[in-house]
């Protein structure tokens, strides 16, 4: 399977399983609890196999940077959080940066 997808695999199964910690209140919720527990394993399992092929650098700023970004956009439809202007610009630079590396640096090469 492609590296970049089980990226995005990874990526998807942290942000479930930081959503779910939120609503596990502390470990007391035992069904949220187990999607945590879950989610990282997914997560942290894929990235293992990610980092056979791609580079740990770009690897972690990819995930890093997205998954702040959904987390985000989870949050803010999950739990009614809110972002202000100066939020959506950060997050706004994140992907820039993360685009930069990905496109421009030679550091992303294998």
């Amino acid at each position: 399977m492609n590296a970049w997808l089980i990226l995005g695999i990874a990526i998807v199964a942290e942000v479930i399983g930081t959503s779910a910690l939120k609503a596990s209140e502390g470990f007391t919720r035992l069904g949220p609890s187990v999607v945590v527990v879950l989610g990282y394993a997914v997560a942290f399992y894929c990235l293992s196999l990610v980092l056979r092929t791609l580079p740990v650098g770009i690897t972690y700023a990819v995930w890093s940077g997205l998954g702040i970004v959904l987390i985000t956009l989870v949050a803010w439809l999950l739990y009614g959080q809110t972002i202000d202007l100066a939020g959506l610009i950060g997050m706004g630079l994140i992907i820039a940066g993360v685009a930069v590396l990905n496109l421009f640096s030679r550091a992303s090469a294998h």
